[in-house]
């Protein structure tokens, strides 16, 4: 087996440096994609609410020969599920999807400039679920500057990870 590359956290965790996403694969196919793709030494997957194939990645990795901390679990809160209670409610579907107690990195999909409170909220709720041991990282994704900026002014706990679509 090829040892996988990883990258450090600002909170310490380790990350796989490379890992599959399966954004626009259909959820019938995606299982079959998660498993290829654990099976050729990738052990970082990356996901999202919005993406609607959640339950199949969890599916294939509980179908792989490997144990629950072997493989990286990324996924994302999608907008419609910002606010402080709607983000932990979110989180939950997410985890139930995966069939997971714990999400290694959830991250917010995309800041709401029109609505920044409700990201604030949301943001505010992923530092409780990590407080409480149900996520081991947070983050953001396709957040700009200024967006960073309004964040770091106003939460503690400065984002993992700023995912950006390329």
């Amino acid at each position: 087996m090829v040892s996988m590359e990883t990258i450090t956290l600002n909170n310490g965790l380790e990350m796989p440096a490379l890992g599959l996403g399966v954004f626009q694969t259909p959820p019938d196919e995606t299982r079959d994609a998660v498993r290829a793709a654990l099976d050729s030494g990738y052990r970082l997957i990356d996901t999202a609410a919005a993406y609607g194939n959640e339950r199949q990645v969890g599916e294939a990795v509980r179908d792989s020969r490997l144990s629950r901390s072997e493989v990286f679990l990324e996924t994302k809160i999608w907008i419609s599920d910002y606010g402080y209670d709607e983000t932990l409610h979110g989180f939950e579907k997410s985890a139930g999807k995966l069939g997971v107690d714990q999400i290694d990195l959830l991250i917010l999909h995309q800041a709401l400039p029109s609505a920044f409170d409700r990201t604030l909220e949301a943001y505010r709720a992923l530092e409780t679920l990590l407080a409480d041991g149900k996520v081991r990282a947070i983050g953001v994704s396709n957040f700009m500057v200024e967006h960073l900026t309004m964040l770091l002014d106003r939460r503690k706990v400065v984002p993992a990870v700023n995912q950006i679509e390329v």
